[in-house]
C-alpha cells in the first residue's frame, strides 16, 4: 500500500511539474511582441527609431496614450509584472533586432516586488548595466529613467521597505549614469509625494501605475530628453 501511495504521489508531483514548465516555457516574454516585431521592416535612412523598454508602466503608457507612441513613432516593448532579469532576456529582440537609435529603459518596480524572486539591488543595477552595454555594443544610444515612486505593493504586502530600496537604486542608476555621461530621467523626483515616498495621488489610483496624468508628466520629461539625445 505504501508503494502504491508513493508512485501515485510521484506521479502527481511529475504532472504537477510538467503542468509549471509548460506555463513557464516563455518566461521572458520572448512572444509577447514576436509577431509585431517579425512584421517591422527595417528603419528607413534617416529614420530616428525609439524603443521604450519597461513593465506595466511602459504597457500602459501605450495603451492610455497610444497618440503619444503613434506621433512621436515611438515603439512601446512593455511587459506586465516582468523585472529586469526578463528585460535583459529578451533584450535581442525587442531591442536589438528592431535596430533603433535610442533605447528608453525603465525598470525596477518589480524587482522591488520580488516579481521573480528575492530582491538584489546588485543584481537589478548588473542587469540595467548589461542592458546598457549591450545596447553600446551595437550602437543604440541609452536614455536610463529612475524607477517610479512607491510606497507599497497591493500585489506583494508583505514588502515595507520598499521607498527605501527604490531611492537606493534610483542613486546608484543616476550615478552611474553620470560617470557614464548617459541621459537620466528623473520621473521619481516630480511624481513623489508624503513622507512615506509614494506616488502621487494625483497621478496614480493604485500607488505603481500611473494614469492619464500621470503619464503627461513624464512624457513632459522624456519627450525633451529624446530629442536632445538624437
Amino acid at each position: 500500500m505504501k508503494k502504491h501511495f508513493f508512485l501515485i504521489a510521484l506521479l502527481c508531483g511529475m504532472i504537477s511539474f510538467s503542468a509549471g514548465a509548460q506555463d513557464n516555457r516563455d518566461w521572458g516574454g520572448l512572444n509577447r511582441y514576436a509577431k509585431d516585431n517579425a512584421a517591422m521592416t527595417a528603419p528607413e535612412k534617416g529614420e530616428k527609431r525609439v524603443v521604450f523598454l519597461g513593465n506595466s508602466i511602459t504597457e500602459g503608457w501605450v495603451n492610455t496614450h497610444p497618440d503619444f507612441f503613434k506621433d512621436n513613432k515611438y515603439i512601446g516593448r512593455g511587459i506586465s509584472g516582468q523585472t529586469s532579469y526578463q528585460f535583459l532576456l529578451r533584450f535581442r529582440e525587442d531591442v536589438i533586432n528592431l535596430q533603433p537609435k535610442l533605447v528608453v529603459i525603465n525598470a525596477g518596480t518589480n524587482d522591488v516586488a520580488e516579481n521573480t524572486g528575492k530582491y538584489n539591488e546588485d543584481y537589478t543595477f548588473g542587469n540595467i548595466v548589461s542592458m546598457v552595454e549591450l545596447a553600446k555594443a551595437n550602437k543604440i544610444k541609452v536614455i536610463l529613467t529612475s524607477t517610479l515612486p512607491a510606497a507599497a505593493f497591493g500585489w506583494n504586502p508583505s514588502i515595507t521597505d520598499a521607498a527605501d530600496k527604490i531611492a537606493s537604486l534610483n542613486a546608484r542608476i543616476k550615478a552611474y549614469a553620470k560617470e557614464n555621461h548617459i541621459p537620466y530621467v528623473d520621473y521619481y523626483e516630480k511624481m513623489v509625494q508624503g513622507d512615506n515616498r509614494a506616488l502621487n495621488s494625483n497621478y496614480s489610483k493604485d500607488g505603481v501605475h500611473p494614469t492619464s496624468e500621470g503619464y503627461d508628466v513624464m512624457e513632459a520629461l522624456i519627450k525633451p530628453a529624446i530629442d536632445k539625445a538624437l
